[in-house]
């Protein structure tokens, strides 16, 4: 280490030694007697990783760097002989006729590493071949002069090109960047920490420092693709640098694509960063500047606003009707995720679901069974029914037909909840989901995802009893259709001024119940019964079949009326949308067929 140290303080003593006081680069002023000192001046590298073609090495480059490669000429004939190989073996050639230095050397390894990705060449034969252990041996024996872009691109090919991390030279190569981290442009940083991003390195040292880096410099950060490539594959590592890509995404907006859109908002998704006036601003810049966007820009951004379950109408409505032409050349895995984003969103578009109806029916052969629940899920979250409903049903019950003990209990669950909803539940949808076997497992689980299927179930039990009368069973039994009390919920606005309001009508407590959980698996807000004069009676003294253990046994006076108030609490819906979303239309529909005057509060 302490002579690695003094011959890199050698070199720089040296190198402002020939410095020369006038405007004229020093290599140039360099004697012939000085030839065998200029060989070993660095060479400049691939200006990007196995992305540029090999004449920009130059690239990104100072101009005495881009002097003193150029001045030699022997120099220049080695990196043309490196640009232009096409195996390896050439490249190989090459440590056997000329005398090579570290640059040389490592522009060697970056070559190997590009053919070996263009080419699906195998790497071990490489790293066991004896010309890549000189060459290896020919760069570790003097890093310290390597130039700084040609020591990234030649750390990533001894990545790329499997070399073990515990090796010397490789341990060196990775030395000799963390000491150079200050001097390298937030543009190499940035490059550098998207490599290990990509590559899934972990508990690096030298990754850690670079995100270090990063983030105090992040005043350097300029031009929209560092700032994109960055939140798209770095942002995760560090929430800290996240905040300020962020706020820089937020000064760029207007100046971004929507290829660049896309990208930022898929990283916010899958990092669930919901930064509104992010968000809003890219949605302004999109709308406003952008008239044609392409298919994958419209999926990955319903997706992502989805995701983030971000409202912006005027966006959803330009994705909506910019997807329309497209549905009939969509693959079903295309349209399967565009709908289940739109119902996650609770946004309903007419023509987009229709079209997407009709696009079911042509491509029933196309369409998986995964595929089908997936459309019917969607339909039933926004309570769509096709304008053709009775040919979609029809083809829906043929394709399922004899392929529902192939579903996996939940989604066949979710599918028959759906199918209820929607009022097309058929018998044989009915008994195979409400059979003892099915249900015994989830009995005694108390797990989030078993308590949801278990309420699902006691959903599709209602409608069993309430909606198909010529259903003859089996239902459920009387101690699962107990629905489990949530824990810790709080008390809305809504639910308190609705019990404020309820308090002076009711008179007494006795005459009103409230957060009623029926065995429909519904929950009723508030109940009361009226008789003929719309007066409160003593709910407790009469019987209530809607409960699994009822206070009295009478039955309601003549003209009296059981009456329920449900809440409304969905701000992105109006009182005439309540039956968009198919859960709260099922649950009036029960509950009314239960014998109640239902009432919206909202």
């Amino acid at each position: 280490m302490a002579a690695r140290l003094v011959r890199r303080c050698c070199w720089r003593h040296f190198g402002a030694f020939l410095a020369a006081p006038s405007a004229v680069p020093a290599s140039l002023l360099v004697p012939a007697g000085k030839v065998a000192m200029a060989r070993a001046l660095p060479q400049a590298p691939f200006a990007s990783f196995h992305t540029s073609s090999p004449s920009s090495w130059a690239d990104g480059f100072s101009v005495k760097e881009q002097v003193e490669d150029s001045g030699n000429p022997e120099h220049k004939v080695i990196r043309e002989l490196i640009e232009t190989a096409t195996s390896p073996q050439e490249l190989f050639q090459l440590t056997k006729h000329h005398a090579l230095n570290s640059n040389q050397a490592s522009l060697i390894i970056t070559q190997l590493s590009r053919l070996a990705a263009l080419k699906n060449l195998e790497t071990e034969s490489i790293l066991q071949d004896e010309c890549f252990q000189e060459v290896l041996s020919i760069m570790d024996s003097q890093i310290s002069q390597v130039w700084n872009n040609t020591l990234l691109n030649l750390l990533k090919s001894l990545y790329s090109l499997g070399v073990d991390s515990n090796r010397r030279e490789m341990q060196s190569v990775e030395q000799e960047v963390l000491w150079r981290l200050r001097r390298l442009t937030f543009r190499q940083l940035a490059s550098l920490a998207e490599f290990f991003a990509v590559k899934q390195v972990k508990e690096s040292r030298l990754l850690n420092e670079v995100i270090k880096k990063l983030e105090l410099r992040w005043t350097e950060l300029e031009g929209t693709r560092t700032v994109v490539a960055l939140m798209s594959k770095v942002g995760h590592i560090s929430p800290a640098l996240m905040d300020r890509l962020e706020d820089k995404a937020l000064e760029l907006a207007e100046q971004f694509s929507p290829d660049d859109i896309r990208k930022i908002s898929l990283a916010l998704a899958y990092q669930n960063r919901r930064c509104v006036p992010l968000l809003r601003a890219l949605s302004y810049h999109l709308i406003q500047k952008h008239s044609e966007l392409s298919l994958n820009v419209l999926l990955d951004l319903i997706f992502a606003y989805g995701k983030l379950n971000f409202h912006q109408p005027q966006v959803f409505q330009k994705i909506a009707t910019d997807l329309h032409p497209h549905v009939s050349m969509m693959t079903p895995v295309e349209v399967t995720r565009c709908i289940r984003s739109f119902a996650l969103l609770k946004w309903l578009n007419l023509p987009l679901f229709e079209a997407i109806a009709q696009y079911a029916l042509d491509n029933t052969k196309q369409l998986s069974v995964t595929h089908l629940c997936s459309i019917i899920l969607s339909f039933a979250r926004l309570n769509f029914q096709p304008s053709g409903i009775e040919d979609f049903f029809n083809m829906v019950h043929e394709l399922l037909q004899g392929q529902l003990d192939s579903l996996e209990p939940h989604l066949l669950t979710d599918l028959v909840w759906s199918l209820c909803v929607l009022q097309q539940a058929k018998a044989p949808y009915l008994q195979r989901v409400l059979a003892p076997d099915f249900h015994a497992e989830i009995r005694g689980d108390q797990s989030f995802r078993a308590q949801n299927l278990r309420l699902r179930l006691i959903n599709i039990n209602a409608a069993a009893r309430l909606e198909s009368p010529s259903y003859q069973g089996p239902f459920l039994p009387a101690e699962m259709l107990s629905t489990m009390l949530p824990v810790g919920e709080k008390v809305t606005l809504l639910q308190s001024s609705l019990r404020e309001a309820l308090a002076g009508v009711l008179g007494r407590q006795d005459n009103g119940r409230f957060d009623v959980h029926t065995i429909y698996g519904w929950q009723i807000d508030a109940e009361m019964v009226v008789n003929s004069e719309n007066k409160p009676l003593p709910l407790k003294d009469f019987a209530a079949p809607h409960l699994l253990y009822s206070e009295g046994t009478k039955p309601l006076p003549p003209g009296a009326r059981r009456v329920a108030f449900l809440r409304w609490e969905f701000p992105n819906f109006s009182n005439r949308s309540k039956d968009l979303l198919g859960r709260y239309v099922m649950a009036r529909r029960h509950i009314q067929a239960a014998g109640f005057l239902v009432v919206d509060v909202s």
